[in-house]
């Protein structure tokens, strides 16, 4: 169990997708959505490779993401929308949940860290996920809702991604009374993208990271950490 944030907290901050996952969650939901038939074959999977390659070179427009990637389920509804997820976690998530990153999150519960996953993949896809993980901590983006309750497709606050994770980590610890000048922090990320909340913490880690960010750790001295076997 971890120690509730407080006073001499040391944080361990991950990356989910290619950090702690061999795979991106997003962008294998949006692939299961179209094996499910949710949406048009061509359309659909031209536009997901397209969102995930701008993603990989750091220009993706979050807000017309996520519109997308939450359009299937938008139209499903609550229930209809959990129970494939259910399906989802069964057949993608948990069989490409490997031991190495459930000792490295063990590792720091262990040490008494507090454990966060902070992803900029959305909290329906996520949540579920963390707590496969058994992480309790979660910030990802947050997904608006209408009055009924059920999202909307839209965005309800700052993003986590690129410098919106080191808004919203500090948002977090605001509410814990920590600061960066009050905890020992770690962040492990394997994205350019998350240079940002790398630059912030104390130790970075490079974790299984793409050519980009691999060079830009040794040059900086970073801990480069090859966690994962890449996703099949």
């Amino acid at each position: 169990m971890n120690n509730p944030a407080g006073a001499g907290t040391r944080l361990a901050l991950f990356d989910l997708d290619h950090t702690l996952l061999p795979l991106d969650s997003d962008y294998e939901w949006g692939e299961f959505t179209l094996r499910k038939g949710w949406c048009d074959k061509q359309e659909f999977g031209s536009r997901n490779a397209a969102f995930f390659a701008d993603y990989q070179k750091g220009t993706l427009d979050i807000h017309a993401y996520v519109r997308f990637a939450t359009e299937a389920i938008r139209k499903l509804g609550p229930e209809a929308a959990d129970e494939a997820h259910r399906a989802f976690m069964q057949e993608v998530i948990e069989p490409h949940i490997q031991p190495a990153a459930r000792a490295l999150l063990q590792q720091h519960r262990d040490a008494g860290d507090t454990v966060v996953i902070v992803t900029a993949t959305n909290e329906f896809v996520t949540r579920p996920i963390a707590k496969a993980l058994g992480v309790e901590h979660l910030l990802a983006v947050n997904l608006a809702r209408d009055a009924s309750g059920w999202i909307t497709g839209e965005i309800d606050g700052v993003a986590t991604m690129r410098a919106g994770k080191v808004t919203r980590m500090e948002a977090w610890m605001a509410e814990r009374g920590l600061s960066w000048d009050t905890v020992d922090s770690i962040f492990y990320s394997d994205s350019m993208n998350d240079v940002p909340l790398l630059e912030k913490v104390n130790t970075a880690v490079a974790t299984n990271p793409d050519d980009r960010l691999r060079q830009l750790a040794a040059e900086r001295g970073w801990r480069i950490l090859d966690l994962l076997e890449p996703h099949a």
